[in-house]
């Protein structure tokens, strides 16, 4: 679903058009718990964050002020839970990765480019996960929110309280590093491939909470 398609689902929200509803969630649920399984690195804290998420965009829907950038608002609200969620999980890490923690060697050679579109499609996508989620914490949602969800460099400074430099800066280190890997796969196949997680289906409970915080929205 490209830009242009969000932003009109996000004013049928508004307006209270009902397949809105249902459209929005099955859209936007997928891509929060994919970006809070990476951060997150379980399943379990990356479906509390996707509910969470979803419930404060239904709440707050009224102070998006442009629906053209739905989508970096909802990942800025994504971020936040997931941010609570790792502080309060008893998997948290009890180390933080610094930016420094990448790899000897992890400066490019060649041009800085985002992982090759075969990358992100059919069974590489599990690697390319697989990739991501071996990076060092600060690097993972730059190059989830730049590279997967095409989000700009000031979008994405935006959504994780970042200068665009810094962006910049740990974009190109994050992507030098992964291409490494996924070449080695590539030519040694010396990742093994694995299933990427997807959210389980709603349960009743939390569908109806969701529908009930969209439905005490004022139509627009």
């Amino acid at each position: 679903m490209d830009r242009p398609t969000e932003a009109a689902l996000a004013r049928a929200l508004l307006a209270g058009e009902a397949n809105a509803f249902e459209k929005f969630v099955e859209h936007f649920r997928s891509k929060v718990f994919h970006y809070s399984w990476l951060m997150c690195g379980r399943p379990e804290d990356a479906e509390e964050v996707a509910q969470e998420t979803l419930l404060r965009v239904f709440e707050s829907l009224p102070q998006l002020r442009d629906p053209e950038h739905v989508r970096a608002w909802v990942f800025r609200i994504a971020r936040n839970a997931c941010l609570m969620q790792r502080r309060r999980s008893v998997f948290a890490p009890a180390h933080e990765f610094s930016t420094g923690d990448l790899p000897p060697g992890s400066e490019p050679a060649g041009p800085d480019l985002p992982p090759d579109r075969a990358y992100l499609q059919g069974e590489l996508k599990a690697v390319l996960d697989r990739v991501i989620a071996e990076l060092p914490p600060p690097y993972r949602p730059v190059v989830v929110l730049r590279d997967l969800e095409e989000l700009s460099t000031e979008e994405t400074a935006r959504i994780l309280d970042l200068s665009a430099d810094v962006v910049k800066t740990r974009l190109h280190r994050a992507r030098s590093a992964m291409r490494q890997k996924l070449d080695c796969y590539v030519f040694n196949r010396c990742l093994d491939d694995q299933p990427v997680p997807s959210p389980a289906p709603l349960t009743p409970e939390e569908r109806e909470r969701l529908l009930g915080a969209w439905r005490k929205l004022p139509v627009a």
